[in-house]
């Protein structure tokens, strides 16, 4: 079942590439008593992710910022040296955006957010996705129909929702 807007956030542990390798991260924990967007997509380094969903979210960080939003986290069923590269050959990680690595897709899955697209090689991945979670609740969420498509997911979609 779909995670819906007034829902508990699934609790998972992402891994973040670090200095030091990769790290462990409980969702529960950065959530707690925090503004946070995530929003998710369906692979690093892939089409619509890299030329319009991040690129949108790297441009409207001070506006999220200026709306209290703590921080910004990007989720993909990838592994964390992959999100970490990825992080930084887009400029994202110097925006200020966070990159976690939901390797087995436990959070995509528990949050039913998954799809697969197996003549693209996607299998278990992300469906494309934006949320605003305050202290572990989500309370704006919005979902893309299409993984090609970013617009309500993109980062101005999603300050038109809140």
């Amino acid at each position: 079942m779909t995670i819906n807007q007034g829902d508990k956030l699934p609790d998972a542990t992402l891994l973040q590439m670090t200095a030091d390798g990769p790290a462990p991260v409980k969702l529960a924990d950065k959530v707690a008593g925090r503004k946070v967007v995530i929003f998710g997509l369906p692979g690093a380094y892939t089409g619509t992710c890299s030329t319009a969903h991040v690129p949108s979210f790297i441009r409207t960080k001070g506006d999220f910022d200026a709306k209290g939003v703590d921080e910004i986290i990007c989720v993909s069923v990838n592994d964390p040296f992959v999100m970490g590269a990825w992080a930084d050959s887009t400029g994202a990680g110097e925006a200020g955006l966070t990159f976690l690595g939901d390797p087995q897709a436990e959070f995509t899955k528990a949050a039913g957010l998954d799809f697969s697209a197996p003549p693209a090689g996607l299998i278990d991945r992300s469906r494309r996705f934006a949320m605003l979670v305050e202290d572990g609740t989500v309370t704006v969420l919005n979902i893309e129909e299409n993984p090609g498509i970013c617009e309500v997911s993109a980062g101005e979609g999603l300050l038109a929702s809140m």
